[in-house]
């Protein structure tokens, strides 16, 4: 608002310097001498214009709410229309009388009612022009500050959703831990005992980012590590986890439980469903301004409904990552996404690409 303020006040010294300029030029083709009147009579003008103005726009700036409904607002402005008519000739001639006195001459014009017609014509062509004008800058200012309340609203439904989301899916993450845990109470109470304390540090690294949306990979990977940690402790005889992460991609930052899902989907679909054991890879690189999330197995089988729903032979769809994907489409939109491929003779590979500006 202050800039837009300081532009109009330029353009408006600018326009009056003008109109001094023109009045000077056509004075000086006909006299060669008393340059100051032509300069008195446009800066006479100047002054009790900006007057009339700063009244009007004193007066009048408690019905800017009404910029939304036009006719009300230039009702509200036409009044200060007569006051133009009234008080423009008293006070622009009024001071043009004074300096002639001042200078010992005599400032002669038309009759009384000549001038009131001629200044209150252009009076009325000032007054809509800048009363135009004025309602023009309200309404460029009120567009503006619906655009930035839309913008905001826009924010906090999307940082609503994706608090949403996140919270959706540490209760998912920690039932299915727990769940684990429960199976070995009864039959390997010092794994049950092991996981308990694996879990406890996810948990933790969980604590950690608190509500925050998006943390390093780095941090994610603590997350992911302890989960690896707590499900290989499960599945020690039928597991085997690599890790390949470049380290240039350690400080772009990601959605929180981003990568775990991934993992967990290759627990709950491929490793609990096989006796044989499943080899995972893990793997994070960063490719200019992209980072290239992976995780691998090498016995999981993909039907066309688990490509859609994100999760390996499950006809339910996934929660997991139908979640993950509405949460990379409300951070990145089309910028990132997750892609699952089935793997030749068997095996599964889930990818998720997002910027990285880090």
């Amino acid at each position: 608002m202050q800039k837009t303020r300081t532009i109009i006040a330029i353009a408006w010294l600018l326009f009056w310097s003008l109109m001094i300029s023109t009045s000077v030029q056509e004075y000086l083709r006909e006299h060669d001498h008393g340059l100051w009147k032509p300069v008195l009579w446009e800066t006479s003008s100047a002054l009790t214009g900006t007057l009339l103005l700063l009244l009007q726009r004193y007066y009048t700036r408690q019905y800017d709410a009404w910029i939304a409904t036009p006719v009300r607002w230039f009702l509200r402005q036409l009044p200060w229309l007569f006051a133009y008519w009234l008080l423009f000739v008293p006070i622009a001639f009024g001071m043009r009388h004074a300096v002639y006195a001042l200078m010992g001459e005599s400032y002669t014009h038309d009759s009384w009612s000549r001038v009131f017609l001629y200044e209150d014509i252009k009076m009325t062509v000032f007054f809509s022009l800048f009363t135009a004008i004025t309602f023009g800058v309200l309404s460029f200012h009120a567009m503006l500050d619906q655009r930035v309340r839309v913008e905001r609203a826009n924010a906090s439904l999307r940082q609503a959703q994706l608090l949403r989301l996140s919270q959706q899916m540490q209760p998912h993450f920690l039932f299915n831990a727990l769940n684990t845990i429960s199976s070995l109470m009864h039959s390997d109470v010092a794994r049950a005992d092991s996981m308990l304390v694996q879990l406890s540090d996810v948990l933790r690294a969980t604590l950690d980012v608190g509500e925050r949306h998006l943390v390093p990979l780095q941090t994610e990977l603590r997350i992911v590590r302890g989960y690896a940690a707590l499900m290989g402790e499960r599945f020690a005889d039928r597991v085997s986890i690599s890790w390949e992460i470049d380290d240039a991609a350690l400080a772009c930052e990601v959605p929180v439980m981003s990568v775990q899902p991934l993992l967990e989907n290759v627990f709950k679909h491929t490793v609990e469903r096989r006796r044989q054991p499943v080899a995972i890879h893990v793997s994070a690189l960063r490719q200019q301004d992209m980072l290239l999330l992976r995780v691998q197995d090498d016995s999981g089988t993909l039907t066309a409904a688990c490509a859609e729903g994100g999760s390996t032979a499950d006809s339910t769809g996934g929660i997991s990552l139908r979640n993950l994907r509405e949460r990379l489409s409300a951070l990145y939109g089309e910028r990132a996404g997750v892609e699952l491929r089935q793997l030749a003779p068997a095996g599964v590979l889930t990818e998720i690409r997002l910027p990285c500006a880090s």
